[in-house]
């Protein structure tokens, strides 16, 4: 069977989004759905390896084939929510093709989550239905409807459904971010957004369609959660250009992903800098041959002339490519990338606007203004109880409010400077203080408690609480206290224990500024790993 034809152009015009100009493709497809039918190219090259398995492009188009048609028996259809809660597996890439091919929407679960948060999920979207693997399926809330987790064998020979609608502002997925008021907000992405942000990628690389050889395809390192927005974009762009995925078996280990390139002649990986950090201190990077690794994308932080020389050094592959970009979930990930060459030239810098998005800095109080996006990628809104989506961020003009601060030099680069929202970022994950001091809060020994993050060399950030609690208390029993009710990269791992209350500042608030500015002077002088 041959791709589809080609629906993808590189001609940009302004279209009208609900009474704003967005810059948009000419040619673009509608709809997700479709995309799956370019697995069909590359038939039985492999496209999802873990551990012992290998599935092929063929196994993953007929397993969601078989999937889908299981769903509409189930009495999913267009529009209808459904769940998938696990981890990176050959399961969740069927399941989630299995829910678009019907026209329903994938609701990307975070896989760390507590029973609490998924209960809260699961309240707030009330989905048609939960597609969970061994460990999820157990913290699914009772009388939630649940569905099955189909494997690469529950293939049969049933045609494929498909959806039949063609409308791309419709939701697409949904993903959930971390917000600073507390609970995860849910993120609907429409159609459009998704495919706006696939096409710039494959528009700069010169990947589209039509444009990729019949001898396509790297074999790529997959780490990141494959329910992250980063995730998403992986998966999307695989089917298109041929790449083969391979996976580590469960959580990140530097030296399994080192054993997975020399293995699989890895020649992509996209990493965050805390994977990349411990693959360069492992021991074993010095003796395996990791030459295949030409291309490497560090995301989530800025990255600086001592790191990317590092990467240089202990992966000298990939020299001159490294790449980075920037982007939030908000809006539908990516809107700037740069080059091997533009992080060599300009190490620090994140990238240009890719080509349908729009940069502007807005002032605000402190000495670099605020990043603002005004792109097609951007979601349709937060989802709350009853209600449509809520813009949030995005004000009337279009404008994505990002909360990072930032500046944009003579040549269209972008340089983030800092962050005015309070999230911290550790390891890739975003984490809201709110919802960790609510928590903290809630236990009946803990009268305040003042969240924040600390600079990690390794992670980017850890957690850090100062908690007023009853004498006695430890912090290993609060963090015991937390499982369960925190997700586990959440619950903090730094400590300031006292029993006099904070102190409050001219508003009459916890001064929280003082507090955290004296806990990081503080821990430049304590040994790591103290408390």
């Amino acid at each position: 069977m041959t791709a589809p034809a080609p629906t993808w152009g590189t001609e940009i015009e302004p279209v009208d989004l609900d009474g704003v100009a967005f810059r948009m493709y000419t040619q673009r497809p509608r709809r997700l759905g479709g995309l799956l039918d370019y697995a069909a190219r590359w038939a039985d090259r492999p496209h999802i390896v873990q551990g012992e398995r290998v599935v092929t492009f063929a196994d993953v188009r007929a397993a969601a084939a078989a999937a889908a048609t299981e769903l509409t028996g189930q009495g999913v259809g267009p529009g209808d929510r459904v769940f998938l809660l696990g981890f990176n597996s050959p399961e969740w890439v069927i399941n989630f093709w299995a829910i678009v091919s019907v026209g329903a929407v994938p609701v990307l679960a975070n896989a760390w989550w507590s029973p609490q948060e998924l209960d809260h999920a699961v309240t707030l979207l009330e989905p048609a239905l939960v597609l969970a693997d061994a460990r999820g399926v157990r913290i699914v809330p009772p009388g939630t409807a649940t569905g099955t987790w189909s494997t690469p064998t529950d293939t049969g020979d049933r045609p494929r459904p498909t959806d039949p609608s063609d409308a791309e502002n419709d939701a697409a997925v949904i993903i959930f971010t971390s917000g600073t008021e507390g609970h995860p907000k849910a993120v609907e992405l429409s159609h459009r957004s998704l495919l706006a942000g696939l096409q710039m990628l494959l528009h700069i690389t010169r990947r589209l369609p039509h444009q990729v050889p019949d001898d396509s395809g790297d074999t790529s390192l997959h780490t990141g959660p494959m329910f992250h927005i980063g995730g998403v974009q992986t998966l999307l762009r695989a089917v298109i250009v041929g790449d083969t995925l391979v996976m580590p078996a469960g959580r990140f280990d530097p030296a399994e992903a080192i054993r997975l390139i020399e293995e699989w002649q890895i020649s992509r990986w996209s990493a965050v800098p805390t994977m990349a950090s411990r693959v360069l201190d492992h021991p074993d990077v010095a003796t395996r041959d990791l030459r295949t690794l030409k291309a490497l994308t560090v995301g989530g932080a800025p990255i600086g002339a001592e790191f990317l020389a590092r990467l240089r050094t202990g992966l000298p592959g990939v020299e001159p490519r490294i790449a980075t970009g920037y982007g939030l979930t908000e809006n539908g990930g990516q809107a700037v990338a740069a080059s091997g060459k533009d992080t060599t030239n300009r190490p620090g810098c994140v990238g240009r606007a890719l080509p349908c998005v729009e940069l502007a800095i807005a002032p605000s109080d402190y000495s670099d203004g605020e990043i603002l996006i005004r792109s097609p990628t951007q979601m349709s809104g937060y989802i709350g109880p009853g209600t449509s989506p809520n813009r949030g961020p995005i004000d009337a003009d279009g404008w994505l409010h990002t909360g990072d601060l930032g500046r944009i030099d003579e040549d269209g680069f972008l340089w983030i400077t800092g962050r005015s929202k309070e999230m911290i970022i550790r390891g890739g994950e975003n984490i809201a203080p709110a919802a960790v001091e609510a928590a903290l809060t809630k236990l009946p020994q803990v009268s305040e408690a003042v969240v924040f993050g600390v600079p990690d060399p390794v992670l980017g950030e850890e957690v850090m609480a100062i908690v007023v609690a009853d004498a006695g208390t430890s912090s290993e029993g609060l963090a015991d206290q937390l499982k369960g009710q925190l997700a586990s990269f959440a619950i903090p791992s730094r400590w300031q224990l006292r029993t006099e209350a904070l102190p409050w500042n001219h508003a009459g608030k916890v001064d929280k500024a003082a507090l955290v500015a004296a806990a990081r002077a503080d821990l430049t002088s304590v040994p790591d790993g103290a408390s």
